[in-house]
């Protein structure tokens, strides 16, 4: 029989179909990954890269051969180093532990829990991160790296056949996650994914920024929950009913707050009207960003207006997301990037993240990267040259890259307060305070990200093809003041509170 969870949805009802397939479905993987008993017994260690720089631990699966102690969260908190006494009086927040919910899916859902992570260092608390891939004898941990594989291929096959991204990949994206009863059968995915939270106190708060990890805390009596929830287009997908949902946006808290299409479709007609989300349990809190880039916001900007109307080359930023997709559309960009960049008018970056087989083929097929600098495998050196172009020289081409995920995503934090032009699709990057120049989607759900840069002012509206992407590049190099727009609009949001999603969502964890 299926759970409640999958049963009912803020009160309303699922078809008994659905629940049918959603203990189908959990048997299925119960049978595949076996049953771990829901428990995993935990230790913590420094998270790499992040736990020097935010004092990150990063919650690991106990040794089998290590010393029968009981692991405590808090008593592992209290041996954190002193924080600085402005954030020691922040809420009396000081070494008070907080959970970071996450999974290795693209670099999304880590650059978003990077952000927490940054904020609630900065607010005095210790943050753990708790990646549900990295239990490896868990039952969750075999399931969402199936998942996982799945979603990498067709995000990259949908960047190949045309075909397929129409009939399949957009529609899945943008209406089959929609659906409440694609919710109800995740819920019964969930309860196998309980094991790691085993050893956390019930009232720890935790922040998760996969709605797996947030349905998971719950299924397994965790009662401060925080589903961060990271898209503009409402899917049921995202639900965790018992936690505080969060979203970044206007439109998203509307379409939430009243599950807008999530109803099942008819064959004919339009979806059914659902019961809403009842009071407190959604909010809007602004834009999910790591506390470096919301504190330096005015000083960043004032750079980089300075630099660009001052003449300096202007700075573009690639990034390759997580799944390593849209290598035609990076090939296309950097081609049409080199003569400006050999004629001192602009200045590239690229960051293939832990993707080396695409900087490879990139290379392989434009002669001229060759020239390129190269920071590889040594964040530190990335680290200083982060820091020193802030308001030094930069010119030439930089290639980042590193097999390490922390420094992979975090790279791209660091980088991208240094340039003037980051240029991605709408995904997670698309909610970050730097001018950005949008390209083509990777599934249909990201669409509403690059229509909340555009209105916002910080960032270009979604361009599909090169036409479109190289003459936003012209304009940018022959109307410089265009960069300076979206700095000053980034400006005014900043003042505004729209960058302090994460903070506010630390509050409501707690």
């Amino acid at each position: 029989m299926a759970t409640d969870k999958s049963k009912r949805i803020f009160g309303n009802d699922i078809d008994l179909r659905t629940q049918s397939q959603a203990e189908r479905g959990k048997s299925k993987f119960l049978k595949r990954f076996g049953d771990d008993g829901g428990v995993c017994h935990i230790d913590a260690i420094d998270a790499p890269v992040i736990g020097a720089r935010l004092g990150v631990r990063q919650l690991v699966e106990r040794n089998e051969n290590a010393a029968e102690t009981t692991f405590s969260i808090t008593e592992d908190a209290l041996i954190q180093p002193p924080f600085p006494e402005t954030a020691r009086t922040l809420l009396g927040a000081a070494g008070k532990p907080i959970v970071i919910g996450n999974i290795r899916m693209g670099f999304g859902h880590y650059r978003i829990a990077m952000a927490f992570a940054s904020c609630a260092h900065a607010m005095g608390f210790v943050p753990y991160w708790m990646d549900l891939c990295g239990f490896p004898n868990t039952t969750a941990s075999k399931i969402i790296q199936s998942q996982n594989e799945l979603y990498s291929m067709g995000s990259r096959l949908s960047q190949k056949s045309k075909l397929f991204n129409k009939l399949y990949w957009e529609p899945l994206n943008s209406e089959g996650f929609r659906q409440l009863t694609y919710n109800a059968k995740d819920q019964a995915t969930a309860e196998l994914m309980i094991a790691p939270f085993a050893d956390l106190p019930r009232d720890v708060p935790f922040v998760g920024t996969h709605a797996w990890t947030a349905q998971a805390a719950i299924h397994a009596g965790l009662t401060h929950v925080v589903n961060a929830i990271p898209d503009n287009w409402p899917m049921a997908l995202h639900l965790a009913e018992g936690t505080i949902h969060t979203v970044q946006t206007p439109s998203a808290y509307l379409g939430y707050k009243m599950l807008r299409g999530m109803g099942k479709k008819p064959l004919f007609g339009t979806s059914r009207i659902l019961k809403p989300m009842p009071k407190d349990s959604l909010f809007d809190v602004g834009h999910y960003i790591d506390h470096e880039l919301v504190a330096n916001v005015d000083g960043d900007c004032e750079l980089r207006s300075h630099r660009v109307m001052e003449g300096e080359p202007i700075r573009y930023l690639l990034t390759v997301g997580g799944a390593g997709a849209q290598y035609d559309l990076f090939k296309g960009i950097i081609e049409y990037l080199i003569p400006l960049v050999q004629r001192n008018e602009a200045a590239l970056m690229v960051n293939v993240g832990d993707h080396k087989d695409v900087w490879d083929k990139l290379q392989a097929a434009i002669p001229a990267l060759s020239h390129a600098t190269c920071h590889f495998e040594d964040f530190d050196e990335v680290e200083a040259f982060a820091t020193s172009a802030l308001d030094g020289p930069m010119e030439g081409i930089h290639a980042f890259y590193d097999s390490g995920i922390f420094a992979a995503v975090y790279s791209t934090n660091l980088l991208m307060r240094a340039c003037d032009i980051l240029v991605t699709k709408p995904s997670e990057l698309a909610y970050y305070p730097v001018p950005k120049l949008m390209i083509r989607r990777v599934g249909g759900h990201e669409a509403w990200g690059a229509i909340r840069a555009a209105e916002l002012g910080d960032g270009t509206y979604e361009m599909q093809t090169m036409p479109e992407i190289c003459a936003m590049i012209d304009c940018f190099q022959a109307e410089r003041e265009f960069i300076d727009f979206m700095d000053q609009n980034i400006r005014v949001e900043a003042e505004r509170g729209t960058y302090d999603g994460a903070y506010n969502a630390l509050l409501l964890a707690m």
